[in-house]
């Protein structure tokens, strides 16, 4: 049976119809075999043309449909609405990109584009005359969420779940909660510390018993799909039992003999091998670091309640869907990077701000009273020659208001900033306003010409080509100079690469679309948050957070997950088991099947994602794929080749 066919071209406002003839292809397309209907339309997603669709639809009972317009990225969901709004199957819908792909790429060329989107919509023509109704895939979902981070974005994301209903697994690789948030005081415009922050979310996930919190712990192995699950966790021993007092507690870190650089503070302190980072840090019982620790029993004879026998466990969950909320690292400056590591006094600006903490009533670093301080902006960001080219976003916004906190704290400071443009975007800008009124001094480079550090006659020299002054070359005396450093992805990406999160050029968790599908990624049932997907100040990861926690619940919710069922699909009579598939498939799609005595190819329906990879490397040509079949490629490429 001939299928009867509608063809919309759309003018895109311009953006198409500037560079294309949409009349022509119109025209050109018309008489073609099955086409009853073909029109052009200034904006085809318009809501007024996707009800005149709904009723072309009806009113001609079409049988298939093709839309000319941009990228189905944009719009491919909403034409498939469409057609199943007038009762057609959504996989007779065929989308051809004229935008993209032809008028912005030939702009130069009218006559070659319209040539080129005529045959680019033949092609979508060849391709529904061939295309089957096709039911997505059923399958079982546990609705359970796996939240891999225990930071505030983690936390955040946690608590959504627990309300909405769903059981969940908060898996925290350090022993304690809480996350970058936690090392920070003050916050930016607001007056909550970070611990207090970080406090009131964590008595806020006490209340849920569907919440399950696993510190310590990390996800080793994972198998199964979108729906099911499967993790495998070690759990490494804090080796203190819970039942342990805060005296006891205290008298076995104040005994023990071991005193390493604490990276809580960034290593401007030390600490014990039995430590905790603050006291009020959850969870409240402290761990022992194994890796400094020398079991020199000192500990063990002042506090029963220490137990070096607790063993690593491991533990088995089966979820439904995944939420990675890892965070990410604060740059480190290579060796003599504006001095660092090689001039006593220059600092990261995470590592000010903990100092600013442990000092009182003056500002002291290396015995030295603090006065001038520079602060040199985006040392790890916009970064001409290294890997990153991005702004961190948080950081000038970050470092002005600590320069305000300090100033107010000890009133003999005096603040320099060299920067390359300030960045405190939104309500923030009114901190720039406040530093600038209390008297700040504001230094401004190129991105080529960054400020120079030096040490001469024991003194810090920070020099600058300053372009607010006309290029004036200025130079003064620091007692201190804090580097403001940057958001990078976290080094440790073991969970990432376990699971297959694609990473962007910037290297952070990558989501399929920034606008469309923020949150998602190519991992069926896996959502990203926070940091760990790009620089975010604590709101929008939070805000982050709520939309991963959304996304991940809608998959679960119902029990039952709907897939779709473009997928590879295996002739068992041609195929002879050679394993070229399943090492050409990125997702672990594949695995062998006996069946009668022969071994062939199995394609798991809930894991594939219809990308093709095992197509081309299959050497007897086994394997087709859902939807795209060698007969409607064959087809569509025959109305792509111009006609001898």
């Amino acid at each position: 049976m001939n299928k009867k066919i509608g063809v919309y071209v759309c003018h895109c406002g311009g953006n198409i119809s500037d560079y294309v003839d949409v009349e022509k292809v119109r025209t050109a397309i018309e008489n073609d075999e099955g086409i009853c209907l073909a029109k052009t339309t200034m904006f085809a997603c318009a809501d007024s043309n996707q009800k005149e669709m709904v009723d072309d639809i009806l009113a001609q009972k079409l049988d298939g449909v093709v839309v000319a317009s941009c990228s189905p990225m944009l719009h491919l969901i909403t034409f498939r609405a469409v057609v199943e709004r007038a009762g057609l199957n959504k996989y007779n819908y065929v989308h051809a990109n004229i935008r993209e792909q032809v008028s912005w790429a030939h702009s130069d060329n009218k006559a070659g584009a319209t040539d080129k989107a005529i045959r680019i919509v033949k092609a979508a023509i060849a391709k529904v005359r061939e295309a089957e109704s096709l039911e997505p895939l059923k399958i079982k979902a546990t609705k359970a969420v796996a939240v891999i981070g225990g930071g505030v974005a983690g936390l955040r994301a946690a608590i959504e779940l627990a309300e909405a209903g769903s059981d969940v697994y908060l898996i925290e690789k350090e022993h304690f909660v809480g996350g970058r948030v936690s090392q920070w005081d003050t916050l930016c415009m607001t007056d909550e510390t970070g611990k207090e922050l970080v406090t009131r979310l964590y008595n806020e996930l006490m209340k849920h018993r569907n919440i399950t919190l696993y510190t310590g712990a990390e996800v080793v192995k994972h198998s199964g799909s979108v729906g099911n699950f499967k993790l495998e966790l070690t759990l490494r021993p804090r080796y203190i039992r819970f039942n342990c007092t805060e005296e006891e507690l205290q008298k076995a870190i104040d005994v023990c003999p071991v005193e390493v650089p604490d990276e809580f503070n960034f290593g401007i302190t030390r600490r014990k091998a039995i430590y905790h980072n603050y006291p009020s840090e959850y969870p409240h019982l402290p761990a022992i670091d194994m890796n400094n620790c020398t079991r020199c029993g000192k500990c063990e004879k002042v506090c029963s309640h220490i137990d070096f026998s607790q063993k690593i466990k491991q533990v088995d969950l089966t979820v439904g869907s995944i939420l990675l909320a890892t965070g990410f690292d604060p740059y480190e400056p290579s060796e003599g990077e504006f001095g660092y590591g090689t001039i006593k006094n220059v600092v990261t600006l995470q590592q000010f701000k903990r100092i600013v903490h442990y000092c009182d009533n003056n500002l002291v670093y290396n015995g030295k009273k603090i006065e001038n301080i520079a602060y040199i902006y985006c040392v790890g960001s916009r970064q001409l020659d290294g890997e990153n080219k991005y702004c961190s976003r948080y950081c000038c916004t970050s470092n002005i208001y600590t320069a305000i906190t300090v100033k107010k704290k000890y009133k003999t400071i005096h603040n320099y900033h060299f920067n390359r443009g300030i960045r405190t975007y939104g309500k923030q800008e009114v901190l720039y306003e406040e530093s600038s009124k209390l008297g700040d001094i504001y230094l401004q480079s190129f991105e080529d010409d960054p400020p120079v550090v030096t040490y001469q006659d024991g003194k810090t020299m920070v020099k600058i080509n300053d372009i607010l002054t006309g290029h004036k070359s200025l130079e003064m005396v620091a007692d201190l100079v804090v580097l403001v450093t940057g958001m990078v992805p976290r080094k440790d990406n073991a969970t990432g690469e376990l699971l297959k999160i694609p990473r962007g050029r910037d290297k952070f968790f990558n989501e399929i679309h920034m606008k469309l599908r923020p949150v998602e990624t190519v991992i069926d049932g896996v959502t990203i948050a926070g940091a760990s997907q790009g620089p975010k100040n604590i709101m929008e990861s939070m805000n982050s957070a709520l939309a991963a926690a959304a996304k991940s619940f809608s998959l679960i919710n119902s029990g039952e997950l709907a897939l779709e069922p473009i997928v590879a699909k295996v002739d068992k009579q041609i195929c002879e088991w050679c394993g070229k598939c399943e090492a050409a498939c990125p997702y672990n799609a594949f695995s062998k099947l006996d069946v009668e005595g022969k071994t062939v190819a199995q394609v798991n329906k809930s894991i594939c994602k219809g990308c093709g990879m095992c197509l081309p490397v299959c050497p007897v040509d086994a394997i087709e794929l859902t939807a795209y079949s060698n007969k409607e490629i064959e087809h569509m490429i025959d109305a792509l080749i111009p006609n001898p």
